[in-house]
């Protein structure tokens, strides 16, 4: 896989994962609840987890194609925020939609 493909695949991946939470009942799109509505804390924490494991494989795959670079506070801080702004589609679903009927 080469590093343009890569780095698309990983920006796939994060819109995909940042959106889970928002359009499904069960915990990690697996687990079913007791009580069907998910809370928005549980949806955050969800959403911090997919956030580590979308690093977790854009890691692997820089490891793999050769060095994977050191990164400091302003990389993690930055694609957090770019993760967030990927959620945003199925926060406004969940949460902002108006529902008629």
């Amino acid at each position: 896989m080469d590093v343009s493909l890569a780095s698309w695949f990983v920006i796939g991946l994060a819109a995909i994962a940042a959106n889970l939470p928002f359009f499904n009942e069960r915990a990690f799109a697996l687990i079913p609840l007791r009580q069907p509505p998910k809370s928005l804390w549980l949806r955050l924490l969800e959403l911090i987890v997919l956030y580590f494991v979308v690093g977790g494989m854009a890691y692997v795959l820089e490891a793999r194609m050769g060095n994977a670079f050191p990164q400091r506070w302003e990389f993690y801080a930055i694609t957090a925020c770019l993760f967030l702004v990927f959620a945003f589609p199925g926060f406004v679903y969940r949460y902002l939609r108006k529902r008629h009927g």
